[in-house]
């Protein structure tokens, strides 16, 4: 049996403007999952990465998300699936760090200044294929 990652990435990857695959969406998708994936094994991080349909960041896009169970969650928008990847595999690492997620804006990575949509506060996440809580 497979264990449940620790921390998700979601990637908004399907437009409910257009109603068609979100391309840009897609292609970070991928690339994040192959460089987070690296990380994992290099890092010791526990990382699963997501696509979804609309995160409602449409003035924003690509739209991605950071969150764990107990760690606040983090939204960013205007994120550009090459220039960015860096950025997101770096915060990713500092988010893993964290117990509690939270970063201040001088910590995180240059490239993703001025993209925070939003920081949500921390809540245990309930695994919806099991209905256990996940910490």
């Amino acid at each position: 049996m497979a264990t449940a990652k620790q921390h998700t990435v979601t990637v908004c990857t399907d437009c409910r403007i257009t109603g068609t695959a979100c391309r840009p969406g897609l292609k970070l998708l991928d690339h994040l999952n192959a460089c987070l994936s690296k990380m994992d094994a290099s890092d010791n991080r526990d990382f699963a990465v997501e696509g979804t349909v609309c995160m409602a960041g449409c003035r924003r896009p690509c739209t991605i998300a950071f969150q764990a169970s107990g760690k606040a969650t983090y939204l960013f928008g205007d994120i550009e699936p090459d220039a960015d990847i860096e950025a997101l595999v770096a915060f990713a690492k500092l988010y893993g760090e964290r117990p509690d997620g939270m970063t201040r804006e001088a910590e995180r990575p240059r490239g993703l200044g001025g993209k925070v949509l939003a920081r949500i506060p921390a809540s245990v996440l309930v695994s919806e294929q099991s209905g256990e809580h996940l910490q």
